[in-house]
């Protein structure tokens, strides 16, 4: 006699991970999606060869992927909603300006001095910010980057309005495409593997009970702002990118859509997720890029996708997918 049974009770039976697997049936259940992932983000940039559009495209995307993960990391696993990620993306791009233009470091060099003296920063910024909770947190991080733009403008520093010119561009077009896709792919598995270590276990309990955190001797203070940096380490990387493929940095850098379109990628990619975030920028970016010719209009096509995801998919696309996946069934003997 024959039986239907789900796919992943044996698996979570025998272990949660790769370390004792009875099939490579298994082992391909397993790895199949994060490996469908790698191979597909590897392979686009010569998929889209005659697209080159396209292909900057891409760049843009894994550039958005990344600063979602940086909000999906915080709003869901540290309880700290930051609508300010355009902040981290602007520190960052004006850091590797100054380092490469005005300090004439490589691009090479100046890439990774950017993204981590951008993290101390931001993070040394934001210090202030962190006893805060829920809205007064979102609201205080929204005003840095506004804040940023108007100091610039006013005190006409770091190129004023127009900006800081004249930056190294990457070496070639395929390190500029498999720069960002790589790190993408680093950050994104990366955390995913932090928030399930010891330190990311504490973390994730600072946003369920802090007090109790507090109570076992852990300074939740020190745990947010570590956060904190792993969250704008993330961002400014993202800044530093963008700044030296369009070979410029401005206040431009600043602007909120670094931090809207992130946040609506994370909605409807699905939160908590990590994977979520990307899926959704990979959805969400695109879909900008055709509705470009509808002008301000392609708002309200923003609205009204938002609107359905939240009314009729709350929960987001990667969650019900994930679902869905460990409820595939297979007929096995009695």
């Amino acid at each position: 006699m024959m039986r239907k049974e789900r796919i992943d009770r044996g698996v979570r039976v025998r272990t949660a991970g790769l370390y004792a697997i009875a099939s490579w049936q298994e082992i391909l259940y397993l790895v199949g999606p994060p490996l469908f992932l790698i191979v597909g983000a590897i392979i686009l940039p010569i998929l889209l060869e005659f697209a080159p559009y396209w292909k900057r495209v891409i760049n843009i995307v894994c550039v958005y992927a990344i600063i979602a993960l940086s909000f999906d990391f915080l709003a869901n696993f540290v309880g700290l909603v930051c609508l300010g990620g355009a902040f981290f993306v602007g520190i960052g791009g004006y850091l590797s300006a100054i380092f490469n233009v005005y300090l004439h470091f490589p691009v090479y060099l100046s890439i990774p001095l950017a993204t981590i003296s951008g993290a101390v920063i931001s993070t040394v910024l934001l210090m202030p910010a962190l006893p805060l909770r829920g809205v007064y947190f979102a609201i205080v991080t929204l005003m840095y980057p506004l804040l940023a733009t108007r100091v610039i403008e006013a005190l006409n520093i770091m190129g004023g309005t127009n900006g800081i010119i004249g930056l190294d561009s990457l070496p070639n077009a395929y390190v500029e495409h498999y720069m960002v896709i790589i790190v993408m792919l680093i950050f994104l598995y990366g955390m995913r593997r932090f928030v399930n270590q010891d330190m990311g276990l504490v973390i994730r309990g600072v946003k369920d009970n802090d007090q109790a955190v507090r109570a076992s001797g852990i300074s939740v203070t020190k745990m947010k702002a570590f956060a904190v940096f792993v969250s704008s380490f993330m961002g400014c990387f993202a800044g530093a990118y963008i700044a030296h493929m369009y070979s410029w940095a401005g206040i431009s850098l600043f602007a909120l859509d670094f931090s809207i379109i992130p946040i609506a990628s994370v909605v409807i990619g699905g939160g908590g997720t990590l994977l979520g975030a990307v899926l959704g920028s990979f959805i969400l970016v695109p879909i900008s890029e055709l509705l470009r010719n509808f002008g301000t209009f392609r708002i309200v096509i923003y609205c009204v996708i938002l609107t359905g995801f939240i009314v009729f998919k709350s929960e987001g696309i990667m969650v019900y997918a994930m679902r869905k996946y460990h409820q595939f069934e297979r007929w096995v003997k009695v």
